[in-house]
């Protein structure tokens, strides 16, 4: 049984108090995340990673960075380290979001340097694939997901790929008020499991979690949430009101 998991991706929001009570309200909002009915991880900007650490330490809520450097240290201006990161508290990382791929342009060997370095500093990545509107419309989402997935995980053991969160982004729902229907978003994750299967084990594949991020909200949650592959949600939007996110994670539990 895959617990599910709910994760707050907050981007380029909060200031430092707006972030503090948004956390702060989560934690105190949310219904059984000591009990591990769900798992819950908020992810705010880099800046506010040791408030929010601080504001969560205790509830069940964990902390996740949006993103990571391939590097430990040294001369690498405006990057952020595996070591920073376990400093704050950090237990997640996001990997491959389609903004840091499609706006910040991130390639997938890029993408999997980074993955294979939270990997190998105990973090726990939450590995990102997703089509674009006019892939989609070419009928090449396997396509593009399947390059995504072989391309992130390349050379990424069975034992290393069981810490691992898959978020399928159907890139033409984020942030446009678009949701992919839960049937749509069924199909994919299926053929994710099934492809993961492959790449490892069948037994690894009914193991792995596979989160939906597309405009996600309390309205449809429990519906996507309640198709067999989709085991979580990784929310955006609605991640920065607390009453919404709240409402996903109670969906969830």
């Amino acid at each position: 049984m895959r617990t599910p998991f709910i994760a707050g991706n907050w981007k380029m929001n909060t200031d430092s108090q707006s972030a503090v009570e948004l956390a702060k309200a989560v934690a105190a909002g949310s219904v059984d995340i000591a009990g591990k009915a769900v798992d819950v991880a908020v992810i705010p900007p880099f800046v506010y990673l040791q408030s929010v650490g601080q504001a969560v330490a205790g509830s069940g809520v964990a902390l996740g960075s949006q993103d990571v450097y391939t590097e430990s240290k040294g001369a690498f201006t405006g990057e952020i380290s595996t070591s920073m990161l376990k400093d704050v508290g950090c237990e997640y990382v996001l990997c491959g979001h389609s903004e840091r791929r499609h706006v910040i342009g991130e390639t997938n060997e890029l993408v999997n340097k980074k993955l294979s370095t939270a990997l190998a500093a105990g973090l726990l990545p939450i590995f990102c694939v997703g089509e674009l509107i006019e892939q989609r419309q070419g009928d090449k989402t396997e396509q593009v997901v399947t390059e995504q997935i072989k391309k992130g995980l390349a050379g990424v053991s069975a034992e290393d790929m069981e810490k691992v969160t898959l978020a399928y982004e159907p890139v033409w729902a984020i942030g446009t008020g678009l949701t992919a229907t839960p049937d749509q978003a069924q199909q994919v994750h299926a053929f994710i499991r099934k492809l993961i299967s492959e790449l490892y084990n069948e037994q690894l594949a009914e193991k792995t979690r596979i989160q939906y991020g597309g405009s996600a909200k309390p309205g449809n949650a429990a519906e996507l949430m309640g198709q067999p592959d989709v085991d979580g949600l990784l929310v955006g939007g609605a991640s920065l009101k607390a009453e919404d996110f709240i409402g996903i994670i109670n969906a969830a539990g």
